[in-house]
């Protein structure tokens, strides 16, 4: 069987920038070939080059998708092609589907779209399919459901769903399982080896190689638009040949080895309990932060972690129980006494881009938080810059002329502003390219070492956890259902939903 796509030196320029250099590779029924690489490095655009999506200019000595050559392709032959015989899963479910269409009529659309002639009932019969396809739980009911009614894994079965509707030979799939908690994670790529066993190809654009090694037979190594190593997954993977695939192999992150040893309790929260109306965000949580240490705490969404953070930081009040900072109350002050003391206590958060006012720059992005606690100055926001891996150049610039590892840089330097004995990490780094994610590790753990800092780390890779955290917390709806060392946790889970977590956990090697 022919293969369902074929690339030979694919190019795409934008203005006087060339983004992709002359890449080629091919896709065989029932296989997933793998592209990886960092942000930057020309996955996207390859993947929107091969859906007729690129802002560029596209030259290629072969394009076939789905045995069709569309090097001559115009915006309506593209349309007829999307759907029907090319279909794409993105990484943002929420983004990609129509807050305002519900589930069922998303899904819809390419069915129509591709066979005007069907009747309304055949059309809704496809839909339930479609969904069924997708491993969705009680189609029916789904497909009346909008998407923010939908968990984060339900809403990536429906964009699979949608983007396999109108029966595609070809699934581009663009960093599906970023984001999501391990178990959702598994779930996806399980579905996605089912769909390939099934004959579907899939090319899978990705930047995390544990992803990689469950899903693909072959992969391709992207850097600065070119292909710089590519072959059988295993043998990538085991014996990488260019220096940049070991690079990116070194980037995956190891369980700590030694455990820090604490000093004084400096956080400690007893029997915390907040619910929301009749849900129960948090329930029964307790915990204690030494300095110099790490607690991690993992779970999925909706497990409670972002709901116990913002206690711990003081920006909700417990509906029961009690944090007390540093031996003192805290959850109990009111907030006019609380603020003088908000210096001790500061968030690093998933979205620096969105925690910043876009109109600053980073020198008064810093110089803010510094006046909040001490007279701003330009020899403090250079100290700041420095101690994150940034320098004066970067005063001046704007958080969009920044890459993300910078942002997030400068968003560290931001919670060092005023001193704090406590910096509360809620998934920074979940978004980031393996390289840039070790550095930002990196960089935590030199700056906890350097200035005593204790930490709380929230996350759902257990990865990521595993090697930052000296002490290991794991939370579902709301409760804690294992606690201990690192080391006891991970090395020997009592709590089946721990070792569940770590069953599914991938593994790039």
């Amino acid at each position: 069987m022919s293969d369902v796509l074929r690339v030979e030196n694919l190019t795409v320029r934008i203005g006087g920038t060339t983004v992709v250099d002359g890449i080629s590779f091919s896709v065989a029924p029932g296989e997933c070939l793998a592209i990886v690489g960092e942000s930057g490095s020309g996955k996207t655009m390859t993947a929107n080059a091969l859906l007729g999506l690129s802002p560029g200019v596209v030259t290629a000595d072969e394009l076939t998708v789905a045995g069709v050559d569309t090097r001559r392709f115009r915006d309506r032959d593209w349309r007829r092609l999307r759907g029907s015989d090319a279909g794409l899963v993105s990484q943002d479910a929420l983004v990609a589907l129509d807050p305002l269409r519900r589930v069922g009529r998303e899904v819809a659309e390419p069915i129509e779209v591709h066979n005007s002639g069907l009747s309304r009932a055949e059309v809704g019969r496809r839909v339930i399919s479609a969904l069924t396809a997708a491993s969705m739980p009680e189609p029916e009911a789904r497909a009346l459901q909008y998407p923010h009614e939908l968990s984060g894994g339900l809403r990536q079965r429906a964009l699979i769903a949608s983007a396999l509707s109108a029966g595609p030979r070809v699934l581009i799939a663009d960093e599906p399982t970023t984001a999501l908690d391990a178990t959702v994670q598994a779930q996806i790529l399980d579905l996605l080896g089912e769909l390939k066993a099934q004959g579907l190809g899939v090319l899978l654009i990705s930047h995390d190689l544990a992803v990689v090694a469950r899903l693909a037979e072959r992969v391709a190594v992207m850097r600065n638009g070119s292909i710089v190593e590519s072959g059988p997954t295993s043998e990538v993977l085991a014996n990488p040949r260019h220096e940049y695939t070991r690079a990116l192999l070194d980037a995956v992150p190891v369980p700590k080895t030694t455990p820090t040893t604490g000093g004084t309790v400096v956080l400690e929260a007893a029997g915390l309990r907040r619910a929301y109306g009749a849900r129960v965000a948090v329930d029964g949580v307790s915990l204690e932060v030494r300095r110099g240490q790490t607690l991690g705490i993992v779970g999925e969404s909706g497990s409670g972690k972002s709901t116990l953070a913002r206690l711990l930081l003081g920006l909700e009040r417990p509906d029961a129980g009690a944090v007390t900072l540093g031996g003192e109350p805290w959850s109990a002050l009111v907030e006019r006494d609380r603020r003088p003391l908000r210096g001790r206590i500061q968030l690093v958060d998933q979205d620096a881009f969105g925690a910043f006012n876009p109109r600053w720059t980073v020198g008064r992005i810093l110089g803010e938080a510094i006046a909040l606690g001490e007279r701003g100055s330009r020899a403090r926001v250079l100290e700041l810059l420095h101690q994150v891996g940034l320098g004066e150049e970067h005063v001046r610039r704007r958080p969009q002329q920044l890459s993300g590892g910078q942002r997030q840089r400068v968003a560290i330097a931001r919670a060092l502003a005023r001193r704090p004995q406590i910096l509360v990490c809620d998934e920074p780094v979940s978004a980031l390219d393996l390289s840039i994610q070790a550095q930002v590790l990196a960089l935590l753990a030199s700056l906890q070492r350097e200035l005593g800092l204790a930490m709380v780390f929230i996350s759902h890779d257990l990865g990521v956890i595993a090697q930052v955290s000296d002490d290991i917390l794991v939370m579902r709806d709301g409760r804690v259902v294992e606690a201990g060392p690192a080391a006891s946790v991970l090395g020997a889970p009592q709590h089946p939903f721990t070792r569940e977590l770590l069953a599914v956990m991938p593994t790039a090697r």
